[in-house]
């Protein structure tokens, strides 16, 4: 646990890519396989416990240490960290072991904590605190919170195995690729690459698209360039081996279970094949809302009476494998080519009744059509358009070069701030999490929360700003004189009986202070019911 804590803080405390690779490759190279394997998940952004509520947490450390709650959410307030609060409150033990290896943490103290009942979870998060420091304990807090967050990235960790094992990264990213259970022989496996049982429904890394921070014009010949609209809805690989089929989403969730339509049309074909494609919410009307395909998500079963209200369909617009031969190789048209061969006697179009279409190309002559195509993204339901070159490879990962996703301007409402909340890690002490309100009748009613667009000068400014302009609390909320205006930008909006203003806003960010405008003048709530509309 001391190695892993280690690398924790190496990775917390630095923002150089050279420097977490660097960390990363420290850790791994010198692990013991099962460790290793337990840290590789956690790093991979792998759920390993139900997660522990910190009502609890931090129940359990106040009756520990005899402090009362109000200490403790002062303290709070301060440090900005419930996990690194707690660490701190509860001291040391004289007996503390402080060098467990982090396989016997995860299987002893973490994973219990998914099934026992609250009285024996306390019982073995408290022997946890007694074995360990004040620096393990705060790592031990992440690691049985709902998710474990660290400033790295799956490519950066793909990147540092790579380097471990002396492969190249795309080969150690389709190693880790699909379900993999955490154990030492796994790790050894993954390294050696002898061994290395491989799930039949392993998918391929993904290729990402960049988005166009150029005029569209630096990309040369339009010609060379393949147009497609950008779906809104969840991408996803369809593999196909051995006549069974497995669907996966970008985040390497196995939701086969949600989709069988999907899998009964895919398992029709004649042919084993891996189709990358967007899973989407589809109606008599075309294109339904993200929010649609929510319904499906985390459901193991998905009742037959569900077809009828939320239909789904997954359009494919690239072929990695045919007759289990990697095609990511070829280009763009080639692949192109070699999906339309494979799907034309299964596939009826956009307007048939096939849930498995083939997304279609946009014709377009000029970059200036393609801006047109772009700027009419809505009218489709779409969320703009992708660039493809035509003689692209498939990468893995987000490659510059290959795709742009070409997005449409979000849609925007002004809205005034209401409250603040401190952030955590870097920004601990600071407030930048903000409630913001629009106005129905006389009363402003909040809408939406958010995080991000701030930049740093702005995130002090507006810090200032909310301590001077306090009116009331609630725990760490601070309730803010509502007097400032923020344009807030998002993705999307639809109806939501959770929310006290009837809308969700699908990735809500701040676009930029709007000092030079009254909060009267800020937008209705009628605004947001039209763009529902």
């Amino acid at each position: 646990m001391r190695r892993f804590t280690e690398l924790f803080e190496r990775l917390d405390a630095s923002n150089a890519t050279k420097e977490k690779v660097a960390a990363l490759v420290d850790y791994f190279g010198g692990v013991d396989p099962r460790s290793g394997a337990w840290a590789l998940a956690a790093l991979s952004g792998r759920k390993l416990v139900r997660g522990t509520s910190s009502r609890l947490l931090r129940r359990w450390a106040a009756e520990r240490t005899g402090y009362p709650d109000w200490l403790i959410d002062r303290s709070y307030s301060i440090v900005g960290d419930l996990s690194e609060t707690l660490s701190l409150i509860i001291e040391d033990s004289e007996t503390s072991i402080r060098d467990e290896p982090l396989w016997r943490v995860i299987e002893e103290r973490v994973l219990p904590l998914g099934v026992l009942p609250e009285a024996e979870r306390r019982a073995v998060v408290e022997a946890a605190w007694s074995a360990m420091d004040r620096r393990q304990r705060f790592v031990y807090h992440k690691l049985i919170s709902t998710a474990f967050r660290v400033g790295v990235s799956q490519k950066l960790v793909t990147r540092a195995m790579a380097e471990v094992a002396g492969v190249e990264p795309a080969e150690m990213a389709h190693r880790l690729a699909g379900a993999w259970k955490p154990t030492g022989a796994w790790f050894s496996a993954l390294l050696s690459g002898e061994g290395l049982a491989v799930d039949d429904g392993r998918p391929y890394p993904f290729c990402l698209a960049n988005p166009l921070d150029m005029p569209v014009e630096q990309l040369g010949e339009v010609g060379d360039w393949r147009v497609e609209w950008k779906w809104d809805g969840i991408r996803g690989q369809v593999v196909r081996r051995g006549g069974r089929v497995w669907v996966w989403s970008r985040g390497e969730e196995l939701v086969t279970q949600a989709f069988p339509e999907i899998v009964e049309a895919v398992a029709e074909l004649s042919e084993d094949c891996v189709l990358d494609g967007e899973l989407l919410a589809w109606s008599d009307d075309g294109v339904g809302s993200f929010a649609d395909l929510q319904t499906r998500i985390g459901r193991k079963r998905v009742e037959r009476t569900l077809f009828d209200r939320r239909s789904v369909r997954f359009l494919a617009y690239d072929l990695l494998e045919l007759r289990g031969e990697d095609l990511r190789q070829e280009t763009t048209d080639s692949r192109r080519e070699q999906l339309i061969g494979m799907l034309q006697s299964h596939v009826y179009g956009l307007d048939g009744e096939s849930v498995l279409g083939l997304s279609p190309l946009l014709e377009a002559t000029s970059w200036q059509e393609v801006a047109c195509l772009k700027d009419a993204a809505r009218d489709h339901g779409v969320e703009g358009v992708m660039l493809k070159r035509g003689d692209a490879v498939y990468e893995v990962g987000r490659v510059r070069g290959g795709w742009f996703k070409w997005k449409v301007d979000p849609y925007t409402v002004d809205a005034v701030m209401v409250q603040a909340e401190q952030g955590s890690g870097r920004r601990a002490g600071l407030f930048t999490a903000y409630t913001f309100a629009c106005w129905r009748g006389d009363e402003l009613v909040p809408v939406t929360r958010a995080y991000s667009g701030l930049t740093n000068d702005e995130i002090e400014s507006v810090d200032r700003w909310v301590r001077g302009h306090t009116v009331g609390r609630h725990g760490p909320v601070r309730v803010v004189e509502p007097t400032r205006v923020f344009e807030i930008g998002f993705e999307g909006i639809a109806k939501s009986s959770r929310h006290r203003g009837g809308v969700a806003l699908r990735f809500p960010r701040m676009l930029r202070v709007r000092d030079d405008k009254r909060a009267s003048e800020a937008d209705r709530l009628e605004t947001l019911e039209g763009m529902l509309r």
